[in-house]
């Protein structure tokens, strides 16, 4: 089986490719022999006429013929045979509008076709139809519903289709199972293109029952999942980095994506959490084929809500586990106003920038009784701070950067001390002026 990657407007995508032998492929119906017809429905020259063209080589010059025999034959009971050469013709010219159109005249035939032919048809249609998908034009509501049909149709088409005697169980089965890659393939695309995403993610999970290493259509049925509403994230983000995992063509792509949609899920404040989450997905994903019951991907409705509950902002950060990670994932890289602590050691100093060892309980007794300190605080451009004591009690404006569970500790950077808490500058004792005595007063002049 051959596969071959297409870029199409839905995605990076495999489609089987029936020109070899194996899987997917597809055998023609025989050619119709004059001298085996006792009583044939054509007269000789039409026959003629048809062999004529059908063994033209050159694609351009066999459709010339081919028009020519439609003009001179329209009701000819050859026409099962002159539509098949006609989208064998297209196809190897990349006309993929014209495949389509002869494909289902073909289909159009009905009963005047074997099941064979009907299921190559199908098979031919949705080849062109996935090498077209790309092309605008062809992304109409009307055109990606005919395909999806047709695609549906090629389905059940599969399922009628009998074995031959001569053929070996198992083969017979790994070819139909190439085909109906394709054609769920292609449901899938147009479903998605449809909207119709619930009927994309059946169609793209019928693709994974027969390939489950299909990294793929472990992609294109992640980003189905995180386009319905609303979005089913748990299983999107599985499968964006269960592709990633099992080392899609495109891997960096994808991850790109990945950390995207992460970051327009939870809207978290801190880039560094999001490529932790990723980096922890990515490696669940490729140690496992099924998704982790209990993995659950905070939304920005959860983190809302762990951002308001601040009573438990302290106790969730000690305890860990998954709701110190909702969190932190929380809290990480918002600036609070006004928080209040106690210097635990005397400031460092570097240039204008002083470090403070602090600690934040609670309530006052645990403030007091405290003996460690479980924040260190960075004041940027407030040299005045280096006059902090140890034991003084401030409150900071700061950004939250950093956390460690064990010893616990958490960081903040551009921090400013809010001035009133700052010792106050003592004043330069000052020399007193002399004092300046009046002149004194001259005795008035005798008369």
């Amino acid at each position: 089986m051959m596969r071959k990657w297409m870029v199409t407007g839905a995605g990076l995508l495999w489609i089987v490719i029936g020109m070899g032998t194996g899987a997917g492929r597809l055998r023609a119906s025989p050619l119709p022999e004059a001298q085996d017809q006792a009583k044939p429905g054509y007269s000789l020259p039409e026959y003629n006429a048809y062999k004529d063209a059908d063994a033209e080589q050159n694609p351009q010059q066999k459709v010339t013929k081919l028009d020519a025999f439609l003009k001179q034959y329209p009701n000819s009971t050859l026409m099962p045979y002159i539509y098949r050469d006609y989208y064998n013709a297209y196809m190897a010219l990349k006309n993929y509008a014209q495949v389509m159109e002869y494909s289902d005249r073909m289909l159009a035939l009905g009963d005047k076709i074997d099941s064979q032919g009907r299921l190559e048809a199908y098979y031919t249609r949705a080849q062109a139809f996935y090498l077209a998908s790309s092309d605008k034009a062809f992304q109409t509501p009307d055109i990606q519903t005919k395909a999806r049909d047709a695609a549906i149709a090629g389905l059940k088409s599969v399922d009628d289709l009998k074995k031959p005697d001569a053929e070996p169980t198992d083969q017979f089965e790994k070819q139909k199972n190439g085909v109906k890659v394709l054609f769920n393939s292609i449901a899938a695309m147009t479903s998605m293109t449809l909207k119709d995403y619930a009927s994309s993610a059946n169609y793209y999970k019928a693709v994974l029952a027969i390939d489950p290493t299909d990294a793929i259509s472990h992609f294109r049925l992640g980003v189905v999942y995180l386009q319905m509403t609303p979005p089913q994230a748990n299983d999107g983000f599985w499968e964006l980095a269960r592709s990633i995992g099992l080392k899609s063509p495109n891997a960096a792509q994808v991850q790109t994506y990945l950390k995207n949609q992460l970051i327009r899920y939870q809207q978290p404040a801190c880039d560094k959490l999001v490529d932790d989450q990723v980096s922890e997905l990515v490696t669940l994903a490729s140690s496992s084929a099924d998704r982790p019951a209990t993995l659950s991907v905070p939304s920005a409705a959860d983190l809302r809500k762990a951002r308001d509950d601040t009573a438990n902002f302290l106790p969730s950060l000690k305890a860990g586990g998954d709701a110190g990670k909702v969190m932190w994932l929380a809290s990480c890289g918002l600036e609070y106003p006004d928080v209040g602590v106690r210097v635990m050691d005397a400031p460092v100093v570097e240039g204008d920038n002083v470090t403070l060892k602090v600690f934040r309980g609670a309530t006052p007794e645990e403030i007091e009784a405290a003996t460690e300190p479980n924040m260190e605080v960075k004041i940027v451009g407030q040299p005045e701070a280096k006059k902090l004591e140890k034991d003084a009690v401030v409150r900071f404006t700061g950004t939250l950067v950093g956390y460690t569970q064990t010893p616990f500790l958490l960081t903040w950077d551009k921090c400013k001390i809010n001035t009133e808490d700052l010792p106050e500058e003592k004043s330069a004792p000052t020399k007193k002026p002399p004092v300046k005595r009046a002149p004194a007063k001259k005795a008035p002049a005798g008369n």
